[in-house]
């Protein structure tokens, strides 16, 4: 049986692959499942530092699975109840959630539809990249639902500001690669087949710095997006400044911009 998610790390690096390119990578309980497994554990993951995250063949990830899940709700007895119906909400909402929680920074490389759930996931990583044949909306609305889920109505309002967000939550309508890049929603637009390589120098320059130095920053950007106050950001940032200042990386991060070299960062 083929895995629907696949991980293949490279020297600090997680090359994640949504793996069921027949069904657009849509996401079915096993590949819910392995998303919410994979960056459950990245928490405590000392050996990975940034994850790639990307679908087999043409899409991202056209969001869940209609097929299977009308399906097994046709196989079932009684309409799922409350509670039932609450914990399949909640198993897809934890992933968006560990992805925030994960302290490896997630760059996304997003082609094709990246459709409902699929969306989420691209707005719950820190940096986006766009193929020309990307194409992303949040289609909950379009199927009945309201049109805020899976945390869409957080991240893209701090994204795009609220006049776009509000039109792509109520209407449902595409935003293409183009107008993904003039919004700010993606970092670069890219041709297709270039994802990957348009992904290396955000790579290198992540895996250049001190490794606690990226977590903390991780942390901190996740904080102060939602602080009260700036007191409570300058805190948070003093804070990490006085633990990265006591650590060994720092000593070598001075060290190689007085010797003007490139440092050498131990994995902590």
């Amino acid at each position: 049986m083929t895995e629907a998610l696949l991980v293949d790390h490279r020297d600090g690096v997680d090359w994640v692959t949504l793996n069921r390119p027949d069904s657009l990578n849509a996401l079915d309980p096993s590949l819910i499942d392995a998303l919410n497994a994979y960056f459950g554990r990245l928490q405590r993951d000392r050996t990975t530092r940034v994850v790639v995250l990307k679908g087999a063949g043409a899409n991202f990830c056209a969001g869940l699975d209609l097929k299977h899940a009308m399906a097994r709700r046709a196989g079932e007895n009684a309409t799922p109840g409350v509670t039932e119906s609450l914990d399949s909400q909640r198993r897809i909402a934890d992933i968006v959630m560990l992805m925030r929680r994960c302290p490896q920074p997630i760059i996304s490389l997003i082609r094709g539809a990246a459709a409902g759930g699929g969306f989420a996931l691209a707005l719950a990583s820190d940096v986006r990249i766009a193929g020309r044949s990307a194409r992303m909306n949040c289609a909950f609305i379009k199927l009945g639902l309201g049109g805020c889920d899976i945390g869409t109505s957080y991240f893209l309002p701090r994204l795009v500001g609220v006049s776009v967000a509000s039109e792509l939550i109520l209407t449902g309508r595409f935003i293409g690669a183009e107008r993904a890049l003039m919004t700010g929603l993606v970092s670069e637009l890219v041709e297709d087949d270039q994802l990957e390589t348009a992904a290396q120098p955000f790579v290198d320059a992540m895996m250049a710095v001190s490794p606690v130095g990226l977590r903390l920053s991780k942390e901190c950007l996740n904080m102060a997006v939602d602080a009260g106050s700036i007191e409570q950001v300058i805190a948070m940032e003093d804070r990490n400044q006085v633990l990265c200042s006591r650590s060994e990386d720092f000593k070598e991060g001075v060290a190689a911009f007085l010797e003007k070299r490139k440092p050498v960062y131990g994995n902590r």
